[in-house]
């Protein structure tokens, strides 16, 4: 087991103890609320030199919440595994699933083994392209990442 899958499978409560967190107060609309409360909230996960932060919401509380979700990611698209270990997640695992993040790391992993060749990875892993695709593409910030990922390897587009 990975030290990065160990943390994606940790709650929320668990993680945030984990992480050093700094408030301050958000930019943009809002008004006055916004400019007077220090409602905006970045996690840092120092071991990884990962960080995400969210001003949305008018709570702090929310705005935990959110950067928590946003470093999860982080980390699921950004720390890579090598060889990719297997999935243990169901492919079928929704956005909104706790261990989704998890999904999303060890898809990603398996992407970065076929040098981000999503026929080559949907058959490791034992699903068809066009569903690889659109669970990718389910999520803006992962087909953002693999999109990104594949022009820098000079990879045609794909269109989810």
């Amino acid at each position: 087991m990975s030290r990065r899958d160990d943390l994606l499978r940790l709650d929320d409560a668990a993680l945030s103890a984990l992480c050093e967190w700094e408030f301050f107060k958000g930019t943009g609309p809002g008004g006055q609320k916004r400019n007077k409360t220090s409602s905006a909230a970045r996690a840092r996960l120092a071991e990884f030199g990962l960080s995400a932060e969210d001003c949305t919401e008018r709570s702090q509380l929310g705005n935990r919440r959110n950067a928590l979700a946003k470093l999860r990611m982080r980390l699921a698209l950004e720390v890579r595994e090598t060889p990719a270990p297997p999935l243990e997640v169901p492919f079928s695992t929704s956005i909104r699933h706790p261990l989704y993040p998890l999904l999303a790391a060890r898809l990603t992993d398996c992407l970065v083994e076929c040098g981000f060749d999503h026929r080559a990875a949907a058959l490791r892993i034992g699903v068809s392209p066009t569903s690889l695709l659109r669970k990718i593409a389910a999520d803006p910030v992962w087909w953002s990442f693999f999109s990104a990922r594949r022009r820098g390897l000079g990879l045609p587009p794909l269109r989810p």
